[in-house]
C-alpha cells in the first residue's frame, strides 16, 4: 500500500526522533520544514547536549530553514514534527507563520514519558503578577521608548 505524501514525511521525522534518542543528543523530538516536496530542514532536540532550554526541534529546525532560504518567515511551507508542539515552538510557528503544522504524539504522550508543559500553557493566561515565577512590571513608562522609535523608523520591515 502506497502512504501518502505527509505519512511520508512524518515517518522520516519520527525516524529521526528515535535515532536521537539513540544518539543520546537530547530528548525524543525531531522536526523538518518541507517546501513543495523538498526537506529544507531537519531539526532534533538537543537541551542536554547544548545546555540550550530552548534547543527544542522545532525551533533547530526553523532557525536552519530560516537561513537556507533566507528569509524569516516560512510562508510556502510545512512542518512535520515529531510531537504536539510545546507552548514555546507553538509560539516560534506561529511567528514563523508556516502553510500547515503536522504533528504525531500528543503533548498527552509527552506528559506521560516526563515532559509535562500543561503548566506552562496555564501559565501564559495568567496575569504577570499571578504566575509562578516572580514577574514584576518596570519602568513602563521608558519601556515604551523602544517602540516609540520603531513607530518612527520609516525604513522598518515589518514581521
Amino acid at each position: 500500500m502506497a502512504q501518502n505524501r505527509e505519512e511520508q514525511f512524518m515517518r522520516m521525522v519520527i525516524d529521526a526522533a528515535v535515532q536521537n534518542v539513540h544518539n543520546g543528543l537530547g530528548g525524543p523530538f525531531a522536526a523538518m520544514v518541507v517546501k513543495g516536496d523538498e526537506v529544507v530542514a531537519m531539526g532534533t532536540n538537543q537541551v542536554t547536549t547544548t545546555n540550550d532550554p530552548t534547543a527544542h526541534a522545532e525551533i533547530s529546525a526553523i532557525r536552519a530553514a530560516c537561513t537556507k532560504l533566507g528569509s524569516f518567515q516560512l510562508s510556502g511551507c510545512e512542518i512535520y514534527t515529531s510531537c504536539e508542539p510545546c507552548p514555546m515552538c507553538l509560539g516560534a510557528l506561529y511567528w514563523a507563520r508556516p502553510d500547515h503544522i503536522y504533528f504525531a504524539a500528543t503533548r498527552q504522550d509527552a506528559a506521560a514519558s516526563g515532559f509535562e508543559d500543561s503548566f506552562i500553557y496555564d501559565e501564559v493566561g495568567l496575569e504577570f503578577g499571578s504566575r509562578n515565577i516572580a514577574t514584576d512590571h518596570v519602568l513602563g513608562g521608558e519601556g515604551r521608548r523602544p517602540f516609540d522609535a520603531w513607530d518612527q523608523k520609516e525604513d522598518k520591515v515589518r514581521y
